[in-house]
């Protein structure tokens, strides 16, 4: 086990947060460089809409989406005659394991508080921090990082 860089890439992440980015930004700029360095950093404008559950409707983690976000943009397709197998079934098992670690993946469940509140701001560092290392752990195992 990695744990230094387990730990960076997390502690990256919440930098990110606590700097003002929104979930899913803090991850994709977390892991630009590690899983799709080809991509420029202001390329972040992509994981913008994704933040407070896809634009603060309460769905989908915006973290868990930055997360697929990067499986794409590591492992997606450029052309409709690759196969997309293979992103799929990263994104599919990502999002399986993130549901298993925090018991849901949608963000008005995993984050009750009020969008804005300090309580809001301290649960989405939780799942921010959390979601990297977890997302960290899946790049290395399968070889992307």
């Amino acid at each position: 086990m990695n744990e230094p860089l387990y730990k960076k890439i997390s502690d990256s992440a919440g930098d990110y947060h606590n700097r003002g980015f929104n979930c899913a930004e803090s991850i994709f700029l977390a892991f630009r460089e590690v899983a799709a360095p080809d991509l420029s950093e202001d390329m972040v404008r992509i994981a913008t809409p994704f933040g407070g559950g896809l634009g603060r409707s309460g769905c989908l983690c915006g973290a868990l989406s930055g997360g697929v976000i990067i499986l794409g943009a590591a492992r997606g397709r450029t052309t409709p005659e690759t196969p997309r197998k293979e992103s799929y079934e990263l994104s599919s098992e990502f999002h399986n394991r993130f549901k298993s670690k925090f018991g849901a993946t949608c963000c008005r469940v995993l984050v009750k508080n009020e969008f804005g509140s300090k309580e809001q701001g301290e649960r989405c560092y939780e799942i921010i921090t959390g979601s990297a290392e977890l997302l960290m752990k899946f790049l290395v195992e399968k070889g992307i990082a």
